[in-house]
This record gives C-alpha cells, sequence and structure tokens, in this order.
C-alpha cells in the first residue's frame, strides 16, 4: 500500500487550533495536544502542530478498503477551514 503524503496547513493560530482540536472531537476524531495518532472506524491519522512556526501537518496513514484518504483529507480539510475561519 502506498503511503498517503502529508496536508500542511499554515498560519494557524493556537486559538484556531483549539477550535479544530473542539471541531474534530466532535466528529468523532479525538485530538489531543500537539502531536499524535488517532483512529475511528479503520482510519488512522497522524498530526503535528507546531504553535511556534502556526503549522499543522495531518497524514492519513490507514484507511478501511471502503473509504479513500482522499475522503480523509476532504474531511480534515473541510474542519481546518471551519476553525479558520475570520468573523
Amino acid at each position: 500500500m502506498a503511503q498517503n503524503p502529508p496536508q500542511t496547513f499554515s498560519g494557524i493560530t493556537p486559538n484556531q487550533y483549539a477550535q479544530l482540536i473542539v471541531k474534530a472531537k466532535a466528529s468523532g476524531l479525538d485530538l489531543s495536544g500537539n502531536s499524535g495518532t488517532a483512529s475511528k472506524f479503520g482510519v488512522e491519522v497522524q498530526w503535528n502542530y507546531s504553535p511556534e512556526s502556526q503549522q499543522l501537518t495531518v497524514q492519513c496513514l490507514r484507511t478501511p478498503m471502503f473509504v479513500s484518504a482522499a475522503t480523509v483529507y476532504g474531511k480534515l480539510q473541510a474542519l481546518v477551514e471551519q476553525s479558520t475561519v475570520k468573523l
């Protein structure tokens, strides 16, 4: 199985990252801390957030046969976008 490339998001402030954690948990993905690995229903993702550089990197490590990595990345991107909307 080919490894999925990581996605990197820049300009994520600590407050925006905190919002992302809340939204991810509401979606069933338990992100805790600035880095780690989480899995749910056969989907496994890894993340690393640097508050100093305000950069978030996420990588889809594994998916079940009926879910594509592109679908996972789409959901992650939507969560990041929802968390970084400026009011």
